[in-house]
């Protein structure tokens, strides 16, 4: 017993370590990658803009301002340009995904959701609120009549033997009996 508590200490132990060990790799690799990005950022920046020299007088200062401005026309025309190409071609991607679903014949169904709704609700729902249309499935049923047939008849006035004394007593029940016998 003794011993499977020492493996198992040494296991979590082991275990502890190999954690630690992974959390202090990862954290050094963070750093590294935030050094790297800052110093890649300071490139680009020391690349594309340099530094600004501003002149004395003030002609110079207006050219100065005119070639800004002139620059940041052309960086927004150019991402003008790029957002329309990015719509165009999203929904070319679209149309294209729509006619390759169509050649397939596969639809993707959406997410259904339960809805109790009733019949005329749902009929209502579909052909607009204009149409009224009272969907009571009871009285389109036919109606049937259960037809006695003599033979059920006669099981019945069998099967209830007081009545068929009651009725066949007395002088009536022999004038039925005598009429019957005709």
């Amino acid at each position: 017993f003794f011993h499977l508590q020492k493996k198992r200490r040494a296991a979590t132990a082991r275990r502890q370590h190999l954690k630690s060990a992974m959390l202090q790799l990862a954290v050094s690799e963070i750093e590294k990658e935030a050094a790297a990005k800052e110093v890649e950022k300071q490139n680009y920046l020391a690349e594309h803009c340099p530094p600004l020299s501003l002149p004395g007088s003030m002609q110079e200062l207006q050219d100065l301002c005119k070639k800004l401005h002139a620059k940041i026309e052309s960086v927004d025309e150019e991402r003008y340009d790029t957002e329309v190409k990015l719509q165009k071609t999203n929904k070319e991607l679209e149309d294209l995904s729509q006619k390759l679903f169509d050649l397939r014949g596969k639809f993707k169904r959406p997410p259904l959701r339960r809805v109790r709704m009733s019949a005329d609700a749902m009929l209502r729902a579909l052909l607009g609120s204009k149409h009224k249309v009272c969907m009571d499935l009871r009285a389109n049923l036919k109606q049937v009549k259960k037809e006695d047939t003599e033979k059920e008849k006669d099981l019945r006035d069998v099967g209830d033997w007081r009545k068929n004394i009651e009725e066949k007593s007395g002088m009536e029940g022999r004038k039925k009996m005598f009429e019957a016998g005709e």
